[in-house]
């Protein structure tokens, strides 16, 4: 597998780091709002989960890189599997910001928190295309198998722009006491610890 073709199809982390990378200083002597830290709660403990997913998969596309040899049946079926990973984590994570809803007390929370939803909501479906592109790929043909997935990848490089645009929603309504209500959250800190140990994906080629 070629592994610049591999780091193309890998996407998502990056994302993943902006939605759990609330382990910052809380600074200052008043704390956040008690329900903004209640709402805050609500999504860092929903992140966990999805994140440990998301990272995986990138973690199992990663690995076809080392491995020049693997038939089109087998790749096909990790690509597969590691799209459909990155659709449903996140779909988890946008259903988890729906589910908080707005963060009280922030000025266009409401906005601010839709926006983040809904790009993670689209990446969930971008992925979930993916995953049926993969599988409708010839494998009986390595030629023809190579070219689709190079297809793939070019579609997966189109994700990572959306991935950033999602991170930037993320970063915008992760600001001041949000961003200070997720920083007291345990599980926003575990998710934002193991989130930034893998590599970032490779997008450009």
């Amino acid at each position: 597998m070629n592994k610049k073709l591999a780091a193309a199809l890998s996407g998502g982390a990056v994302l993943v780091v902006a939605v759990s990378g609330c382990s910052g200083s809380s600074g200052g002597d008043e704390g956040p709002d008690p329900k903004l830290v209640s709402w805050a709660k609500t999504v860092c403990d929903a992140v966990p989960a999805p994140n440990a997913k998301i990272r995986s998969a990138n973690a199992a596309i990663a690995a076809i890189a080392t491995d020049s040899n693997l038939p089109p049946k087998s790749a096909q079926k990790t690509y597969a599997e590691a799209f459909q990973d990155m659709a449903d984590g996140y779909k988890a994570l946008a259903d988890a910001l729906d589910t908080a809803g707005a963060p009280p007390g922030v000025d266009g929370g409401a906005k601010l928190q839709k926006d983040a939803a809904k790009n993670l909501a689209g990446l969930s479906s971008s992925y979930a295309e993916l995953k049926k592109k993969v599988d409708g790929l010839d494998t009986k043909d390595q030629g023809k198998f190579a070219r689709g997935l190079k297809d793939v990848a070019s579609q997966s490089k189109e994700i990572g722009k959306q991935s950033d645009s999602g991170t930037q929603a993320l970063k915008r309504l992760e600001q001041e006491d949000v961003k200070k209500a997720m920083a007291k959250q345990p599980s926003c800190k575990v998710a934002a610890s193991s989130a930034a140990s893998p590599k970032a994906p490779a997008t450009a080629g």
